[in-house]
Order: structure tokens, then sequence, then C-alpha cells
């Protein structure tokens, strides 16, 4: 796997989350990588309260927080199939997993995925303070590679064949309908169906659209101006009515009413540059 993306793809105006708490990636030990996207870490001490929001990927995550003294908690997060929202205030930590498109079932083989999906479920058997606990970042991802380790995970050639599957919809844009990625992989729509409802939780077809989104909240966040019908026609959409309903119904704003970069002004950093 390679290291940590460094796009912001999925979170609303980042630049602006950014200002507000310390936001990193770091990678898993090398045993969970074939599994995982990789760390992601935050930390804030605000004055006022902000929200948070991010357009979830086909992932289940791991999330470990701490938030003021309440006492800390770690849950099980299944793929999100609408906006999330979190409210920040005080100071607090979070410590998450972002599992692959596919990458979870291997250390939760009982179920299928799509058990998880809309789902927040508190994990047991572990202590969040183990992880949340140490003050160096260092100690913090080795305590949770080691809670994952423990975890699993277990070898399934279905769950492989599923994160590389979702790798080529993300990576490949000439897949705009599930029969494409059929045709060109000789299964059937209904094979595809099948393998996504137990390995990914959505699917096919709610994945090539999130990535859609994605790739759409991208280029609001980091340009000043769209050409949202040629954007449109780029991602696979009939037209740019049916990407501003998309967009809408997800972020919950026409995509020519949110553009962050549009607001900051000409001359500021590209918010897909930042490192994270």
């Amino acid at each position: 796997m390679a290291a940590p993306r460094r796009d912001t793809r999925g979170i609303v105006d980042a630049a602006e989350l950014f200002a507000r708490v310390h936001f990193r990636r770091r990678e898993p030990a090398p045993p969970l990588r074939p599994y995982l996207e990789h760390y992601w870490l935050i930390d804030w001490d605000l004055d006022q309260p902000y929200a948070s929001h991010v357009v979830p990927h086909p992932s289940v995550n791991i999330v470990f927080q701490r938030h003021g003294d309440q006492a800390p908690f770690a849950e099980i997060a299944g793929v999100g199939l609408g906006l999330f929202t979190q409210k920040l205030e005080g100071a607090g930590r979070v410590c998450g997993v972002q599992f692959r498109p596919g990458g979870f079932r291997p250390f939760a083989p009982d179920r299928p995925v799509g058990d998880w999906t809309g789902r927040r479920v508190r994990l047991t058997g572990v202590d969040p303070a183990d992880v949340l606990g140490p003050d160096d970042e260092d100690a913090r991802v080795a305590a949770l590679d080691a809670c994952l380790l423990a975890l699993g995970p277990r070898p399934d050639p279905d769950a492989d064949r599923a994160m590389a599957l979702a790798d080529r919809i993300r990576a490949d844009r000439t897949i705009r309908r599930v029969a494409d990625l059929a045709s060109a992989e000789g299964v059937s729509v209904r094979g595809l169906q099948r393998l996504f409802a137990a390995h990914v939780g959505v699917g096919p077809k709610w994945v090539i659209l999130r990535y859609r989104i994605h790739e759409a909240l991208e280029r609001a966040e980091t340009s000043t101006n769209v050409d949202w019908a040629a954007l449109a026609a780029d991602l696979g959409y009939a037209d740019q009515a049916h990407l501003v309903r998309d967009f809408k119904a997800t972020v919950g704003v026409p995509p020519t009413a949110y553009s962050p970069a549009r607001k900051r002004g000409a001359g500021h950093e590209p918010i897909g540059s930042a490192s994270v």
C-alpha cells in the first residue's frame, strides 16, 4: 500500500477544519497496510464550538474518542450513508482507523459488512485509554497497531477482491456504471452486488456515486471557477442537473452555492496541497 493519502476528499471546507484542529494521517504497521487506508489523528483546544462535516468514504472506521471531561470510548462506525457532522468544543482527541473499502471484513469475519452500514456501535474488549492516553504520537500509533493486530486479520480472498474492485472504481474514471465494471471483470452485476454487500457494506453503484461526489467536492474546494456542466459530463452524469441533485442530497447545498475556494479568494494555497 502507498503512503497515506494527501488529498482532502470528503472533508467539507478542509481549510477551515485544519485552521481549527491539529489533523494528520499516519501509516499503520506493515502487516496491516493491505487492509487500512491510514490512521487519522485529531487534537483540538477550542475557545468556541465548531462543527466539522465529512462526506464519508465507503469505508468502515474504528474511532477512539475523548471529548472534554467525558469518559473516553471507542466505536465501530459503519459506512456512513449521508453527511456526517461532529460538534467539537473545548479540548479533545480522536484516534481513528480508516479501513480500505472491503478491508474491515477480515477483522470481523462473522458478519457481513452491510450489518454495520449507517451504524455506530461501541467497541468492547479494548481500553480506549490505551490509545488516547499517551502524549507521544508514536506511542498512540503503536497502540493502534497493537489493538488491530490483536483483532486479526484473517485471510479472505473475497475481501481482497472487493478491495481491488473498489480501488479500480476510485482510480478508473471510465467506470461509470456497475455494468461497466461487471463487463470489465467478467462477472455478473448480481455477483458484484453480493460481493460488495458482504465485504464493503454498500453496493458498487453507491461507491461509484460517492466517489463522483468526492471529486465534485474536491473541485469546489480547490477551484474558484468550476464549469459544472463540463465536470458533470467528465464524471459520467447525463447532465448538470443530475450532478446538482446528487451533490445537494449529500452535502446539503447545491454545488453552485458551495465554494470555499471562491470565499477565500485568489492567492491562497490550494486545499489539496495540505500535508494530511
